[in-house]
């Protein structure tokens, strides 16, 4: 039960950062880097799924549905983090 719990927690944990970054559009270097890593590890972990589906033909139902909340969360993120680059980016060369 209390794996469950810590499974369901991490989905959403990360909230108030993007609930943050999301309102202000803008981020601190080191929150939006850390928020990116985080994106990255969601990204290989859906690839640790597809390889022990395929090899093991394991499906955990609970991790597959959390993660993927955790990654709709991401997709947010993401769309800021590109956003604002590009902006830095175009600002940077004119």
């Amino acid at each position: 039960i209390l794996w469950t719990f810590s499974i369901y927690l991490e989905s959403v944990a990360v909230l108030p950062q993007l609930f943050m970054v999301s309102k202000t559009g803008e981020a601190e270097t080191i929150t939006s880097h850390y928020l990116f890593a985080l994106g990255i590890y969601r990204f290989l972990y859906i690839l640790n799924w597809a390889y022990r589906y395929y090899t093991e033909g394991f499906i955990d139902w609970i991790s597959i549905l959390s993660g993927c909340v955790q990654t709709i969360l991401y997709c947010d993120f993401f769309y800021l983090y590109i956003t604002k680059g590009k902006y830095r980016f175009v600002y940077l060369i004119n």
